[in-house]
């Protein structure tokens, strides 16, 4: 069972979300959690806990805080990646997103789409970077690295 049965985000001390990013969120959690792989590998010859895994996401100190613990509250593992490699690319998915929201009020539907695949792109790359973090700590796969990428996003929200 490798794989995230739940996942909090820590969003406290950040602004309420607008109505766009709160349904951001809510799909990338429901999503996430209908279908993920997360695995832990053995790291220093010791044995990981089996999952599945209640994740807790947050920045503290700066820092994307992975918190995770197996189903009976056991600790498995508790990473932090530098933020750094994250941000430009969270910036232009904030702003394509905007440009996106926009749109969707007021152009024909070839220009919606030309943004809406502007903005996969540039969520594949957020993604790919995030595969890149995890490596050595968890595996996760495009999908589920696509999801946890959002749920990133949204804890940059006003940060």
């Amino acid at each position: 069972m490798s794989r995230i049965s739940q996942i909090d985000l820590d969003d406290s001390g950040l602004p309420p979300p607008t109505p766009e990013i709160e349904q951001e969120r809510k799909v990338a959690m429901f999503d996430l959690l209908e279908d993920n792989t997360f695995v832990l590998p053995q790291r220093d010859g010791r044995a990981v806990p089996d999952g599945p895994y209640r994740v807790g996401l947050a920045i503290r100190d700066k820092r994307l805080v992975f918190d995770v613990n197996t189903e009976n509250a056991e600790k498995a593992a508790e990473f932090h990646l530098s933020l750094g490699p994250f941000r430009q690319v969270v910036k232009d998915y904030f702003q394509i997103c905007e440009s996106y929201f926009e749109a969707v009020k007021k152009l024909p539907p070839s220009q919606i789409e030309t943004i809406d695949m502007a903005r996969r792109g540039i969520h594949n790359e957020g993604s790919r970077v995030l595969q890149e973090r995890l490596e050595g700590k968890a595996e996760v796969d495009t999908d589920t690295a696509r999801r946890l990428f959002t749920l990133i996003c949204v804890l940059h929200f006003g940060g």
